[in-house]
């Protein structure tokens, strides 16, 4: 969880994004802070729905953070999104705190209770690039008493599927998250690259220099045995 006192730029969204799955929050916080949206969001991630209750002061004695919007997975341990959701909604402020929530699975039942229950948007992970523009455009909180509409891109997206589709689908979201594991791994090259590349090149000298003094070692070996025997 980042500090509270971070100074964050007038404009940028604060995001609390809140997911137990380590490859899921990297793959958010990458695709938040990436540079085709680069000052929109200031990404604030934490791995379960009770340190999202502390910062935002949810909790008796916590000091609330300045937040925007909640990004939140719906399965967790021990306090799931919904019941998060459901937790941020009660406070029934002037202006309420959106929330979007993402789950691997595509179940039409789970995605209604969420909606009916205040979320502005229900997003299948993994994440995507499209995907931004669906958060950016919840950030925006909506006037008390409105009612709980979607997002304009979440009926595109989470319509029921047909039968047929939905015997074909996978029963779990593991390509999903190797999809993610996928976009961190690439999101990482550079980093690596930059990190890596000048010991890599020391080392192919240190090696180079050794094969050189090796040579000349077998070369002074085979002169010295040749002077011997005459």
């Amino acid at each position: 969880m980042e500090a509270g006192g971070v100074e964050v730029k007038e404009g940028v969204k604060r995001v609390l994004v809140v997911d137990d799955s380590p490859v899921d929050r990297r793959v958010a916080q990458l695709l938040l802070s990436s540079n085709s949206c680069a000052g929109s969001f200031h990404v604030i991630a934490v791995d379960s729905a009770k340190k999202a209750m502390e910062v935002l002061g949810l909790k008796d004695g916590e000091e609330q953070q300045a937040i925007d919007m909640v990004l939140t997975d719906y399965s967790m341990p021990e306090m799931t999104g919904y019941d998060l959701l459901k937790a941020i909604k009660a406070l029934n402020l002037l202006k309420p705190i959106p929330v979007v929530v993402m789950s691997s699975e595509n179940e039409p039942q789970r995605i209604n209770r969420c909606l009916n229950a205040g979320a502005e948007d229900f997003i299948i992970k993994p994440l995507q690039s499209k995907d931004v523009q669906r958060i950016r455009s919840c950030c925006a909180a909506r006037p008390k008493g409105s009612a709980s509409a979607p997002c304009d891109a979440v009926s595109k997206r989470t319509l029921p599927l047909p039968s047929d589709q939905l015997a074909a689908a996978p029963a779990s979201g593991r390509p999903g998250h190797l999809t993610g594991v996928a976009m961190v791994l690439r999101s990482s090259r550079a980093d690596w690259l930059s990190q890596y590349l000048p010991l890599l090149f020391k080392l192919v000298l240190m090696a180079y220099a050794v094969v050189c003094l090796g040579e000349l070692l077998h070369r002074w070996s085979s002169g010295g045995g040749r002077s011997l025997s005459l």
